[in-house]
């Protein structure tokens, strides 16, 4: 084995390991960005189906673990909505509307690009170990 193969082996090697990591933070941001637009999606159903009650209309309110809670809707014009770092402020419907819309379409132009980058990093994955096939190949070759 020449000196030259060696030392792409070594390279190919490390630049594999490191873009295999970088794949896997990509994936798990994605999964990430997967639950938050499910949550968003849910959000912005809630909000459109809440239009149409009246005051003092009841509702089950999902409080986690499978478990609701009846409550009395007060005022359907107003909502709660979280801008992040802790901090939330009450919107009226419309505008609560728009925030998580606004939020739903840049998560997915986010996710997009995470996905874009996600499968160049995978194109050049396959090309490396293509690559060190070859290498080692050429080696074997050279030890017979």
């Amino acid at each position: 084995m020449t000196e030259n193969n060696q030392e792409e082996l070594r390279k190919l090697s490390v630049e594999l390991r490191l873009l295999e990591q970088t794949a896997e933070s990509l994936q798990q941001r994605i999964n990430m960005m997967n639950a938050a637009q499910t949550d968003l999606a849910y959000a912005n159903m809630t909000l459109d189906g809440i239009k149409d009650e009246k005051d003092n209309a009841e509702l089950l309110v999902p409080i986690g673990g499978s478990s609701y809670i009846n409550v009395k809707l007060t005022n359907v014009d107003k909502v709660v909505v979280g801008m992040g770092a802790g901090v939330s402020v009450e919107k009226n419907l419309p505008e609560a509307k728009k925030i998580v819309k606004d939020r739903l379409s840049e998560l997915q132009k986010t996710m997009v690009s995470a996905q874009q980058q996600f499968a160049q990093i995978v194109d050049r994955i396959n090309s490396g170990r293509k690559r060190l096939e070859t290498l080692l190949s050429s080696v074997r070759e050279g030890k017979q």
